[in-house]
């Protein structure tokens, strides 16, 4: 691998999705699209823009196909989509998605809980999706989440993660994305979880999604380097955490993750300045929502 490659970081933008999914009043749907025509504008070439789940489950992401519809789609970037099922990836091939993405688990009781099935059953549910989805040209993302704990569980065992990882990649998904969905990862328990990962997988083909519940997203970030990987998912703003609490955190900022990999001597292709007037606008939106509520009637 030339010097110039490993110096190369892709970087996932998944604000759009996963960090506005969990946001408790209805975003505007000119404001999503504006959030996403500001990150592509900024340079971020792959960008989780929506999510063809149940608005019952998801009322947030009930507007995807529209997002799609209405987004400025600049040449060179690809605009993902989360699809659980195959009613969810008609909608996305529909709305024209570059990319979809499947979301499993490492964890029995996280998967019974988010997914209401079993881990083996999820993966019985996905084949057929990535399956349609690799006939119709477009690319699969693979998620696992729970990587380094889970709510319920507490430790995962790294070949849990390995197995359900592999059976990612042998359907078909391109990259596999590894959660650390509650954010207790460390540099050491996410370097032995890469160490056996990358026994059987080839570092190209994963990627590192830490949460920053206790501060400690950007030193895993540092620890998943040294092991040699180099595509991470971050959300602009933080999205995925509560933007009012001070110190509740949900996803990796990009911002934070960019100024770390610019210091480091990493390249991005990314503008920070304008990532960093993107996050201040979608705060601002959510800001406004967020006081809009709060005045009497």
């Amino acid at each position: 691998m030339s010097n110039a490659s490993e110096r190369r970081v892709k970087i996932v933008e998944v604000g759009p999705r996963d960090g506005l999914q969990n946001e408790k009043l209805p975003v505007p749907l000119n404001a999503k699209v504006e959030l996403i025509n500001q990150l592509s504008g900024a340079g971020l070439r792959f960008i989780e823009a929506a999510s063809f789940v149940s608005p019952k489950w998801v009322p947030q992401m009930a507007g995807s196909a529209e997002v799609m519809a209405l987004i400025d789609r600049s040449p060179g970037v690809r605009y993902s989509a989360l699809t659980p099922n195959l009613q969810g990836l008609e909608a996305a091939l529909t709305a024209r998605c570059d990319e979809v993405a499947v979301f499993g688990a490492a964890s029995e009781t996280f998967s019974q809980r988010n997914i209401n099935c079993s881990i083996a059953q999820s993966l019985d549910r996905f084949r057929p999706v990535v399956q349609k989805a690799l006939e119709a040209g477009v690319p699969v993302r693979g998620y696992v989440s729970c990587v380094l704990g889970c709510p319920y569980e507490g430790d995962v065992a790294a070949e849990a993660v390995l197995q359900v990882a592999q059976e990612l990649l042998a359907m078909g998904c391109h990259e596999i994305s590894l959660g650390d969905t509650i954010g207790r990862g460390s540099p050491e328990s996410t370097r032995k979880l890469l160490e056996v990962c990358l026994r059987d997988l080839p570092s190209a083909r994963l990627a590192g999604h830490f949460h920053d519940t206790y501060g400690m997203a950007e030193a895993n970030v540092c620890a998943s380097l040294e092991m040699g990987l180099r595509i991470f998912d971050s959300s602009v703003a933080g999205l995925g955490g509560c933007p009012y609490a001070q110190g509740a955190s949900g996803n990796l900022a990009t911002e934070k993750l960019i100024h770390a990999l610019h210091a480091m001597g990493y390249e991005t292709g990314v503008d920070m300045s304008r990532v960093q007037a993107a996050g201040r606008y979608i705060r601002q939106v959510l800001g406004d929502l967020h006081d809009q509520q709060e005045v009497p009637h």
